[in-house]
């Protein structure tokens, strides 16, 4: 795979999970009390979707910065670790949620009922994307792949997830904003996560233009 390629590819599949994840967020929100099975299993589906598109763009990173400067590769490395990890404990979070509506036989709110995705999704979540932004950041910066606000606001965005870690102390009602399960602490950090992957998807989309594939031939005169 050369730069290009890999530019393209984790451009797309940026834009492809933010997409996903920015269509999934807005369905929290719609009903007051517990949601009908329909409206649970979609959302889980869309975010199933969104993931899978996250692996193949911190997979498509790593190949990236790779390319651009070998001596960074354990930085790219340290990217897709923690992105991957991420996604599957946010994977495992929403087959519990799954789990749980399908077996029950009335609607059920599966952010109050299913206790054991509270700090899957909050503080562990948090901690293991903020280790995945400060990777992402910090492989930006040293290696000037993309612009520099693409870097500095992953740095914003990494503390901005490490204040939600302690928030497995603060119960678990999803109104509560710093709740375990609040809805700052999952609903916004997520939403602010879909927007932020749109905006580098595309910058690293457009990059591509402006790179020459590597081992093109060199012009002739």
């Amino acid at each position: 795979m050369n730069e290009t390629i890999a530019r393209r590819l984790t451009g797309l599949a940026g834009i492809a999970a933010a997409t996903a994840f920015i269509v999934e967020v807005p369905l929290y929100f719609i009903y007051s009390g517990p949601p009908p099975d329909s409206n649970v299993l979609t959302r889980l589906l869309i975010a199933m979707i969104a993931l899978a598109f996250l692996i193949v763009f911190v997979t498509a990173f790593r190949e990236l910065v790779k390319r651009v400067s070998p001596a960074y590769e354990w930085v790219g490395t340290m990217a897709f670790a923690t992105g991957l990890v991420y996604a599957t404990i946010t994977l495992v979070s929403s087959g519990l949620e799954a789990g749980a509506v399908i077996a029950a036989d009335h609607p059920i709110d599966p952010t109050i009922t299913v206790s054991g995705t509270y700090i899957l999704y909050g503080a562990i979540g948090r901690l293991m994307l903020a280790i995945f932004l400060i990777a992402v950041g910090y492989g930006i910066s040293r290696t000037n792949l993309l612009p520099r606000w693409t870097g500095r606001s992953a740095y914003v965005l990494a503390g901005a997830n490490l204040i939600f870690v302690p928030s497995l102390f603060f119960g678990n009602t999803p109104a509560h904003f710093y709740a375990a399960n609040g809805w700052g602490t999952t609903a916004l950090m997520g939403a602010l996560l879909s927007y932020w992957l749109l905006a580098l998807g595309i910058s690293t989309y457009r990059s591509a233009a402006r790179r020459a594939p590597v081992g093109s031939p060199a012009p002739q005169h």
